[in-house]
């Protein structure tokens, strides 16, 4: 059976304005040995599939540091202090593409982006009627383009690379899966 280890210590490192990472030194429950782990430690994140009544989503093209490269995703972000995560998502969503639903949007799942070494949550949405209604709103750092393309074409914007984002993948699984739906592959 697997066991839980245990923390003996932690200590910062460095902080990154959205990540921190910590050294962790955890003792094995059944092993003599201790070890040292990196964890990095984040706000929960959020991301939202924004469905119009005519059956299109609202993806988001923006370029992304990390691949140094133009990336095509669905809106989110970080969740701010005492925010819930529904309110971060809609709020992501009408910041990065004035479009926003009606009603409140629909949790589609949490997942952890990587357990493995973070800490954190991301919150999936769905929000329905997405209309666009006021101007989009960038932070500081932010440069994106509003795309607009019908559900059905996901799939194949799947399969063939375009989209690749894996926090957007799980989002969409996880629609599907809500609806009853797996895509061909």
């Amino acid at each position: 059976m697997i066991s839980k280890w245990k923390t003996i210590a932690a200590r910062s490192k460095h902080d990154y304005k959205i990540f921190s990472s910590h050294i962790v030194t955890r003792k094995h429950p059944d092993k003599s040995t201790n070890s040292d782990f990196v964890v990095l430690e984040s706000p929960d994140w959020v991301n939202i599939i924004p469905l119009t009544s005519d059956g299109e989503v609202v993806f988001v093209r923006q370029y992304r540091h990390g691949k140094d490269d133009i990336s095509l995703e669905i809106p989110g972000g970080l969740i701010d202090k005492g925010e819930h995560p529904y309110q971060a998502a809609e709020r992501e969503c009408i910041e990065e593409t004035g479009y926003a639903g009606t009603g409140e949007s629909i949790l589609l799942a949490e997942i952890e982006p990587n357990p493995a070494f973070m800490n954190n949550i991301c919150y999936c949405f769905l929000w329905t009627n997405c209309q666009l209604k006021s101007k989009i709103s960038f932070d500081a750092h932010e440069d994106i383009e509003t795309v607009l393309i019908p559900i059905q074409q996901v799939p194949e914007l799947i399969r063939s690379g375009m989209i690749q984002h894996s926090l957007v993948l799980n989002a969409f699984l996880h629609y599907w899966l809500s609806i009853g739906f797996i895509p061909e592959v």
